[in-house]
């Protein structure tokens, strides 16, 4: 589940700034210290795919814990940690731990996007390279996923002969990790949640907050059900409940999100004029293009050579879930690909599959870790075709097979064979803890309605829901910025006047 696009506007520390003490009166950070099997140590910052101005007065060092806490004599891992120091001349005692999403996304990547939303005005913000991520030692990227997936843009999305090829992807990457003698049975949100955890006792730290993105809620959630003591406050933004998690949810998520931004095309006079009936306009477009495939050819930035693009009824349908992050564009899209221009479709469609930042950096083994110990054992083949039924009852059952972005999930887990997690991570996270579950009404990735489900059985949750903004509101709304920093203020009252000023994007009206 990919975040979104970044937003700009950074706030400098002032040069007064106080780095915040723990319990040893030592900064965070700064102190060298073990608990239990944990250890933590100061050190230089995680390395980055480029340089993060972000990161340059980061206090930063290496955590240190088992790969497998059931195998207490094995081998350990290490992970990478970042802390932003606080803008404010006396920061609070309790920072803010930035989850990434993905799954296989690292926070330390990400630090750009914490600190433009101003997180570290008045709290350090700690970013931990979650196991196996770009900075983790092992890694578990597997570079050969990503080149397939660039090479897919020209095949059938959904056909039984790419199904074959994704396969023997997953698992050359399966053969490799497995071959350097990593334990994939390890990499899952159960070890994850346990590393923030050291993490916390091993800076020392009695308390801290959690500001969580896309799959990094999904973790949150699971962090807040099995280590609940030592958090003030949670922020969940895009949200994941692992209690739902699978591909009738997906689904579901994409019909809200889409729905959403046809509503709001509808409700413009001059976008229900030129692209009246979107909704039936893209339904159309899935069926006609799953009889019919079409194939075209775009250029590409940073590609000599145009690359070949093929757009099937499955192709539009995951493309749309991402195309929500350029909403204004998407009338004039669907428009063009229904009167036989799909150029603008198909070049957001391998642009993303193709650009530097989509080769290398996603940790695969942690995704397939999660997905198939947390998720496909807990969903049938039933479940999942259902969900896709349900949410898009006119479509071939060719595209409600394949869920939005979990292409071909269940055979891939078959390949990845890793033991199922205790039911119990599907258990919904409980308790009176401060939480704001943050959505867009556009998000296609994570729907809105999984606000108010996971506030259902915590007591103190506030659900805001952020309107026209697509997956991760943090990423690309200054008003969501703005709640996310006030709720860490005052968890119980977090400040939501400015969604009454926002407006719905202008769509493109193209002649």
């Amino acid at each position: 589940m990919v975040t979104g696009l970044l937003v700009t506007g950074l706030l400098a520390g002032p040069a007064q700034a106080q780095p915040t003490p723990t319990d040893t009166g030592a900064p965070i950070g700064t102190a060298a210290r073990t608990v239990g099997k944990a250890s933590y140590k100061p050190g230089p910052c995680p390395k980055t795919p480029e340089p993060i101005k972000e990161l340059e007065g980061a206090r930063c060092g290496t955590l240190t814990v088992p790969e497998n806490r059931a195998k207490p004599n094995g081998r350990t891992i290490e992970l990478g940690v970042a802390i932003v120091p606080a803008a404010a001349g006396t920061p609070k005692p309790d920072p803010i731990v930035w989850l990434a999403g993905g799954p296989g996304d690292d926070a330390v990547g990400e630090a750009k996007m914490a600190i433009d939303g101003h997180l570290n005005r008045d709290r350090d913000v700690i970013l931990m390279s979650q196991r196996g991520t770009y900075s983790a030692d092992p890694n578990v990227l597997c570079p050969n996923i990503d080149q397939f997936n660039a090479r897919a843009v020209g095949l059938v999305y959904d056909a039984p002969s790419t199904e074959r090829l994704h396969v023997e992807a997953t698992k050359a990457c399966r053969d490799q990790l497995a071959g350097r003698g990593i334990d994939l049975s390890a990499y899952n949100d159960i070890e994850s949640a346990a590393d923030y955890e050291d993490l916390r006792a091993a800076l020392g730290l009695k308390q801290w907050n959690l500001y969580a993105i896309s799959y990094g809620t999904h973790l949150a959630l699971v962090y807040m059900r099995l280590h609940p003591d030592g958090l003030r406050s949670v922020g969940l933004d895009g949200i994941l409940p692992p209690s739902r998690g699978g591909s009738a949810m997906t689904w579901s998520s994409a019909r809200q999100g889409f729905d959403g931004l046809f509503k709001a095309c509808a409700d413009q006079p001059a976008c229900n004029k030129r692209y009246p009936n979107l909704k039936a306009t893209f339904e159309k477009l899935v069926s006609d293009l799953e009889a019919k495939p079409v194939t075209t050819t775009v250029k590409l930035p940073g590609n000599d050579k145009p690359v070949k693009v093929v757009l099937d009824g499955g192709a539009l349908v995951t493309w749309l879930t991402s195309a929500t992050h350029v909403a204004e564009q998407v009338p004039a899209a669907l428009d063009e690909l229904a009167n036989g221009k799909p150029q603008r479709v198909a070049q957001q469609w391998a642009g993303g599959k193709l650009s530097p930042q989509a080769m290398g950096r996603v940790a695969h083994g942690l995704v397939y870790g999660v997905f198939c110990s947390e998720w496909t054992p807990y969903e049938s083949q039933e479940q999942a075709l259902k969900g896709g039924q349900e949410a898009f009852p006119s479509f071939p059952e060719s595209v409600q097979a394949q869920a939005p972005q979990l292409t071909f999930l269940r055979p891939d887990c078959e390949a990845w064979d890793v033991p199922p997690a205790p039911r119990s991570i599907r258990d919904v996270t409980r308790g009176d803890m401060p939480t704001l579950a943050l959505s867009g009404s556009f998000d296609a990735q994570t729907g809105a309605d999984n606000g108010p489900y996971v506030a259902r059985t915590l007591s103190k949750a506030k659900v805001v829901t952020v309107p026209y903004e697509p997956h991760v509101v943090f990423a690309t709304s200054k008003c969501a910025q703005e709640i996310a920093v006030s709720f860490f203020e005052t968890p119980d009252e977090p400040k939501t006047e400015c969604l009454k000023s926002l407006e719905p994007p202008e769509f493109e009206i193209v002649p």
